[in-house]
């Protein structure tokens, strides 16, 4: 039953005797520990089968939903995710549904409530020769499952095709173990004493899924954008961007443009470098720069605790991280602390500080679900110069934010050329948004975002260039390097 289980994943894995035969093995391993857990504490061998069958298929459903949203399956590093789901239900459950919430949550009671009705433990459940006997038989045989499985295929942390070697379990499984190798990074950024001798202050927005949309639907009204094209114009150096997440996992751009590391280099901790950031062995464009003797700020509108940052910012070498306890009473755009109130505080950051100082922004004004909001009346006329087609509400929404986004930007822009110290400015998208309805009308974006490098004192060159995240921290400290390698 367990293997039927595994056979409604999407995207597919192949018939489990097209698998490694490790992956076999720790499939039933796995299993056998798992039911013979339950049967220890619920001491009903057939309920048990049946709570551990409804565990994997909530877990391959949920899998199944990531994969629609962000089109990659579940791996085990998003286990964190479930007390995530508890603490942040508004930014996880509506992905799965809240119908579909509902009915796992009443079915998972009643199935509780029946299993535990029908089915009567036996009296000899903790006796050595009766079910405690059994239970241990069961958890030995599984033991050495494991044990016979070690090794097989090398994973390349790719999990739509690592399952298909070895299985959804023996996935979750593997990358659970390869997680133990503490993550070590060498220095990918360059010395920021290159920054000498004029120390310019830091501005870096990571923007809550910012990319220009206005070539996916033509509709769209070119000024929803206007600042950031005035800006391109301006810049040192603009472009798309290749960013290491889709639609979510906003750590992995962040990480990325503050390490300078690669997904290779990452190996398994790509799909969460915080978890076991605080034993590596890393370096940062933080701690760079606060040993530069700079004052490094972070500032995100959202729960300290959320990814942990609470710990692994000082980690990084941030000076202080202001979240949104420092933004109570703040202007809010939706259900999130607005891009305006954001830059209002930046702005009285930067005139409070006599230098140079580094400011990185994790903005949160345009995070979905975008379907849990509405567009208003006049959304159409200020953002499509043509009328969208029927089910682009999460377009327009988007817009709406995005256009905000736009604004503060220009905000920005008119501030730091009125700033009395040199300044350099980037901004950048952590990914694209989650629109599915949208993108099964028009297609899904390629995943690539866009940046820009602004210096209020230098030449307004507006040069393009493609760039990878990881290399984007480089160019904010050398971009004159950098401008001669694209020419």
């Amino acid at each position: 039953m367990s293997f039927l289980m595994v056979s409604l994943l999407r995207p597919s894995v192949p018939a489990p005797w097209r698998w490694a035969w490790q992956g076999i093995t720790l499939h039933a391993g796995l299993w056998l520990i798992l039911h013979a857990v339950l049967v220890l504490v619920l001491g009903r061998p057939w309920f048990a089968m049946a709570v551990g069958l409804a565990f994997l298929m909530l877990l391959v459903q949920v899998s199944n939903a990531k994969f629609h949203s962000l089109r990659e399956p579940f791996v085990f590093q998003d286990f964190e995710y479930f007390t995530d789901a508890i603490r942040h239900p508004r930014l996880y459950i509506p992905f799965l549904g809240w119908w579909k919430f509902a009915l796992i949550v009443v079915a998972v009671t009643a199935a509780l409530a029946v299993g535990i009705w029908l089915e009567a433990a036996p009296a000899a459940r903790f006796s050595l020769d009766g079910q405690l006997g059994e239970v241990g038989l069961h958890l030995l045989i599984a033991a050495g499952l494991l044990i016979i499985s070690n090794g097989g295929p090398e994973l390349d942390f790719d999990p739509e095709t690592d399952p298909k070697r070895l299985g959804f379990l023996g996935g979750l499984w593997r990358y659970a173990w390869a997680e133990q190798s503490p993550l070590k990074i060498p220095n990918q950024l360059p010395d920021a004493g290159a920054l000498a001798p004029e120390f310019p202050d830091l501005l870096v927005v990571q923007s809550e899924s910012f990319f220009d949309p206005r070539s996916y639907f033509p509709g769209i009204r070119t000024d929803v954008l206007v600042e950031f094209d005035r800006l391109n114009a301006e810049s040192t150096l603009h472009g798309k961007l290749q960013v290491p997440a889709w639609g979510a996992n906003t750590v992995r751009s962040e990480f990325a443009f503050l390490s300078g590391a690669t997904e290779a280099m990452l190996g398994v901790h790509r799909f969460n470098p915080y978890r076991q950031i605080l034993k590596a062995d890393v370096h940062s464009l933080a701690g760079e720069l606060k040993a530069a003797g700079y004052r490094t700020v972070c500032i995100h509108p959202y729960a300290a605790s959320f990814y942990g940052r609470e710990r692994v910012y000082p980690f990084l070498g941030f000076d202080e991280f202001i979240d949104i306890r420092s933004f109570e009473g703040a202007e809010r755009s939706g259900p999130y602390v607005s891009d305006q109130a954001v830059a209002e505080k930046v702005k009285s950051l930067m005139e409070s500080v006599v230098g140079p100082i580094f400011i990185f922004v994790i903005t949160m004004e345009n995070h979905g679900p975008l379907h849990l909001e509405k567009p208003d009346a006049h959304d159409i006329d200020d953002l499509y110069s043509a009328k969208p087609p029927t089910g682009c509400d999460d377009l327009t929404v988007y817009l709406r934010h995005l256009r905000n986004a736009d604004q503060m930007i220009g905000d920005m822009r008119a501030f730091l050329i009125q700033h009395s110290r040199h300044a350099r400015f980037c901004w950048y998208g952590d990914h694209v948004p989650i629109m599915s309805e949208v993108y099964r009308q028009f297609g899904a974006p390629d995943g690539r975002t866009n940046y820009f490098v602004w210096d209020n004192q230098a030449e307004k060159g507006g040069e393009g260039s493609e760039l990878k995240l990881s290399e984007l921290a480089g160019v904010v400290l050398e971009w004159r390097s950098a401008r001669t390698a694209t020419k």
